[in-house]
């Protein structure tokens, strides 16, 4: 994928977050007003208000896609075309986009087992898929959104990418090692 193609496409992307964004700002404003959310949900923790992702979404996903862009643009493969991306940035953020929606519809549930146990598996899953990268901290962000604003996902998914990558990149290779010498 060139760099002009992607260049727009992130364009058109990061404007239809910001749309997005904006429409559900606007109607949670004229239906009860918008939400914020206390960290840690505890009442004597500050709260954040979902107004903060108007700046943060747009701003997110344009950096984000910009990583994404620099991996393919950088470490091109023979297989891309001018507007196709490689079909694992597409599988790994749909991956973290299913993964937040649904951690979000089991938290919004009261069912507060259900998503400590997929967290706890998604450090298992970081040893065999690398989910610090740019498309799944993305992707994550996006499927919690409507129910925790924008804020709360991102710091998050930042320690979730931090956590991610280590255990991809230091306890994976330390486990192959030991695999190694022990045969």
């Amino acid at each position: 994928m060139n760099e002009d193609a992607f260049f727009r496409i992130r364009i058109y992307i990061t404007a239809i977050v910001f749309l997005a964004i904006w429409s559900l700002l606007t109607w949670n404003y004229f239906h009860g007003g918008v939400p914020s959310h206390s960290i840690l949900a505890r009442e004597d923790m500050p709260s954040i208000s979902n107004w903060w992702g108007a700046v943060l979404l747009p701003s997110l996903t344009w950096s984000l896609l910009y990583r994404i862009q620099k991996r393919i643009t950088d470490h091109p493969t023979e297989k891309q075309t001018a507007l196709k991306p490689p079909i694992g940035i597409v599988y790994r953020f749909v991956g973290a986009l299913l993964f937040g929606i649904v951690l979000s519809i089991f938290f919004t549930l009261r069912m507060e087992e259900i998503p400590g146990y997929m967290v706890m598996s998604l450090f298992g899953l970081a040893l065999f898929i690398p989910i610090y990268r740019a498309e799944c901290l993305l992707g994550f962000v996006m499927g919690m959104t409507f129910t925790f604003g924008a804020v709360l996902p991102t710091g998050i998914g930042s320690i979730f990418v931090l956590i991610g990558a280590v255990l991809y990149w230091l306890v994976r290779k330390a486990l192959k090692l030991v695999g190694y010498k022990s045969n």
